[in-house]
């Protein structure tokens, strides 16, 4: 099933990000650990792209697992920076022999020591030749706060227009722990003529290890809210997923009683963390 068609059946829809393994000997304990965030039977998962696409393969079959096995809807996430059209081509047709329907279009990063040309240079080149291809929900990726190579937010938008306008059929937004920031980035992308599913993700913050990594990702910033729950609770790791759970349920509850119907959660393969937050939510999400 198209991701789209999921949020215009449903009055609100939680799903989960997880990654694949990056080498074949983890490959058993990922597996396991996304399959038990699939028995929560959210209404679709995610499966990220390592840089490079070293790591294609375990996406392509973890997601093909998410949907034969668990019957659960998949995106795969796919990269271009470091791809020719021909690997484009490649692995889209890899993707349709296994029957998956959705897709995360990125640029990705340029992997460390890489001398070889780049036939991509944007995320928008990419989405056109998916959508050239045909057959596949086009997902992009949005950055609240601004992308960290933008010099201002809204030229990051103006890029995000040219995306969308490329082919996107939906946007998930990078993580954000302030939800004025999301709601103030959905109304400029609204004024820029951006129309289709923007969908907040989440990140629970469980230990504050996380932190500084969380924010050169996502160019964001920790309210000071948050970074009071860190100081007090950052050096006992049950209280700060404790608290961290909390903090992720209450930005999604916040989030669906402000009208948004979708919500995409980071669970870093973490299923008891990705349990918690659905238990928290059962009733809302019902």
């Amino acid at each position: 099933m198209k991701v789209t068609d999921i949020i215009n059946s449903k009055k609100a829809t939680l799903s989960f990000e997880v990654f694949p393994p990056k080498t074949s000997d983890k490959f058993e304990s990922i597996s396991k650990a996304v399959g038990e965030i699939a028995t929560l039977n959210p209404d679709f998962m995610s499966v990220t792209y390592g840089a490079g696409g070293g790591t294609s393969a375990y996406t392509v079959q973890i997601s093909r697992d998410i949907k034969e096995k668990y019957g659960v809807t998949s995106v795969a996430h796919l990269s271009c920076i470091s791809s020719t059209k021909a690997d484009v081509a490649e692995k889209l047709k890899l993707l349709r022999g296994n029957g998956i329907e959705n897709v995360l279009a990125l640029r990705g990063d340029i992997p460390e020591g890489w001398q070889g040309n780049m036939e991509y240079k944007y995320a928008s080149e990419l989405v056109e030749e998916i959508k050239s291809f045909g057959g596949f929900c086009i997902g992009g990726a949005c950055y609240p706060e601004g992308h960290p190579e933008s010099p201002t937010l809204f030229s990051d938008i103006d890029n995000l227009k040219r995306k969308v306008d490329a082919g996107c059929d939906f946007l998930t937004t990078q993580m954000f722990y302030d939800n004025e920031v999301f709601y103030s980035f959905l109304a400029k992308v609204r004024d820029a003529g951006i129309y289709i599913p923007v969908i907040p993700g989440i990140m629970p913050v469980t230990n504050a290890k996380q932190i500084k990594r969380t924010m050169a990702l996502s160019n964001s910033v920790l309210p000071t809210r948050f970074r009071r729950i860190v100081d007090r609770y950052g050096d006992n790791p049950a209280a700060m997923r404790q608290a961290g759970v909390a903090y992720a349920t209450e930005q999604i509850i916040d989030l669906y009683a402000n009208g948004l119907k979708a919500v995409h959660v980071y669970s870093m393969n973490n299923a008891q963390v990705a349990k918690a937050i659905k238990d928290n939510l059962s009733e809302i999400i019902a």
